[in-house]
């Protein structure tokens, strides 16, 4: 079997996987096309699957050290009531953790600095990816070109290399919901660790992280494209009758912090994750839609179950048609359940739909309401030894 990677795209999905090559003793580039790592974006939830697989990468207890446990909130509607609450101790019982609250950027760097730097090459655009032999694919980059054994296509929803296996397939499309996020420039005295908001086509929410200071994020329903001459006053209009802490965490945000971004996802499910020897990983593969919190997640199971899928198979092909068998169901079933969440949460916007769901949601038992959060959280990884 071979022995050398390539991959495409430096960001969570990508650095997974290149830990997860090198753990099984896989030469590995990491080619990332920005000059700098700047370990930029807001706040993630990292639920019992991805921490587990972080395990199995050798940084989970890096990254709970430097999280927040989600142990108390819910979902509440405009006015403060609670439609449902969280209980991160019984979720901690049933799955042995709770979600834990992590900045993107800390992520981001606990993964970087797992990797020896040589084998990140910043700055560097993946030109063309071509299979040039039966056993191996060239990756061109300006005037480098890298010959290995394989290829991860890590470059997230906008893949070019994705574009390039599948050209016929329609790409990314509009959600119909756009997000505006931020982190809180100082700490705020918030009452949960987590909280979503959902009012008639919007949803506010927050996540507390270990330091005091918080995650916040506003889904709207809008036109694509839509942008604001200052962000933070337009959502200090939409958002002024919300109950507290919404005011208090756009008060404690500078309006330079405010990153806004439509969701766009793969609603058109990809026929395989892998062409030859390129295989697709995380966004590339499953862009989804964050109602469920699960897109870094599947990004991780993808990183480790392609790992050990190439310890267990006699051959790279094999361990590639292992992997598009067991990750492919999955990705894109969590994608379809993020997308229904949207459908049904965030994006409702007629009374009496709105209504229905929040009586539905005040009179589901919370031991129905943590069993349908298990079906996402309990996956277990394969083990990399």
């Amino acid at each position: 079997m071979g022995d050398t990677a390539v991959v495409v795209g430096g960001g969570i999905g990508g650095l997974a996987a290149a830990i997860g090559l090198l753990r099984i003793g896989w030469e590995v580039t990491v080619v990332e096309r920005a000059r700098t790592l700047d370990d930029a974006g807001a706040g993630i939830s990292l639920a019992a699957n991805g921490l587990r697989a972080l395990d199995e990468l050798g940084v989970g207890d890096a990254v709970r050290d430097a999280s927040r446990g989600q142990y108390n909130g819910g979902t509440r509607t405009p006015r403060g009531g609670w439609l449902t609450r969280m209980d991160g101790s019984a979720l901690e019982l049933a799955v042995g953790t709770p979600i834990m609250g992590i900045p993107r950027s800390a992520l981001h760097r606990l993964l970087r600095d797992s990797l020896p730097a040589e084998a990140l090459s910043i700055g560097s655009e993946a030109d063309s990816v071509e299979q040039s032999g039966p056993n191996t694919v060239r990756v061109g980059c300006g005037d480098t070109v890298l010959d290995a054994d394989l290829v991860v296509a890590a470059d997230g929803i906008g893949s070019a290399v994705r574009g390039r296996l599948f050209p016929d397939h329609p790409g990314p499309v509009y959600s119909g919901s756009t997000v505006l996020r931020a982190i809180t420039e100082q700490a705020v005295d918030l009452p949960t660790d987590f909280e979503l908001t959902w009012g008639r086509g919007a949803e506010f929410g927050h996540i507390a992280f270990h330091d005091g200071r918080a995650e916040w994020h506003a889904v709207l329903n809008l036109p694509a494209g839509t942008r604001f001459a200052d962000p933070l006053d337009e959502l200090r209009s939409r958002f002024q009758t919300w109950h507290e802490p919404i005011p208090a965490l756009l008060d404690a945000t500078r309006p330079a912090a405010v990153l806004h971004h439509d969701v766009n996802e793969l609603r058109t499910p990809l026929p395989s994750y892998t062409v030859g020897r390129t295989v697709l990983l995380g966004d590339a593969a499953h862009a989804m839609t964050p109602h469920l919190g699960q897109g870094a997640c599947q990004a991780l199971e993808d990183a480790v179950t392609l790992a050990a899928a190439l310890t267990a198979e006699p051959t790279v092909e094999a361990a590639l048609a292992r992997y598009d068998a067991e990750r492919r169901p999955r990705g894109q079933a969590v994608a379809r359940a993020a997308r229904q969440a949207g459908r049904m949460g965030q994006q409702l916007t007629h009374p009496l739909a709105v209504a229905l769901r929040n009586t539905a949601m005040r009179l589901t038992p919370s031991r129905a309401a943590t069993h349908m959060v298990l079906r996402h959280h309990a996956w277990v990884p394969p083990r990399l030894g």
